[in-house]
């Protein structure tokens, strides 16, 4: 499974970090279009633009796929957390992977990494 990687040119990035987010950070998660923390504070615009600045980076880097962290506010694709921090997961993508797959970007999340390696002769 991981032969394929010496062929692939990998480009690790964090959009909380790229938006201007600290690490650590205090726990996110969507309520609707918003992304608030768990201290109330609304970070919607930080998400907002790391995921446009991922965007760019994708772009440049001529990214077809992407391998993000599941059940993120920014990465998740198909579940993400509901809102109240409560750890009850919902129908939903994170921001980052919304805008990449808008984009026409292939978005994994890790537990599909088999699938990822399958589509790599796309």
């Amino acid at each position: 499974m991981l032969d394929a990687l010496p062929r692939l040119r990998l480009v690790p990035v964090c959009p909380e970090i790229l938006g201007g987010l600290p690490t650590p950070r205090t726990p996110s998660e969507r309520q609707g279009e918003r992304v608030v923390s768990k201290t109330g504070a609304d970070v919607t615009a930080a998400y907002q633009k790391g995921a446009e600045e991922a965007l760019r980076l994708a772009r440049l880097f001529g990214c077809r796929k992407a391998l993000l962290k599941e059940r993120s506010p920014s990465c998740g694709r198909g579940q993400i957390y509901d809102g109240s921090f409560s750890g009850r997961l919902i129908p939903g993508d994170g921001v980052t992977a919304r805008l990449l797959e808008q984009e026409g970007i292939a978005v994994f999340g890790e537990s599909q990494l088999q699938q990822l390696l399958e589509r790599l002769k796309d």
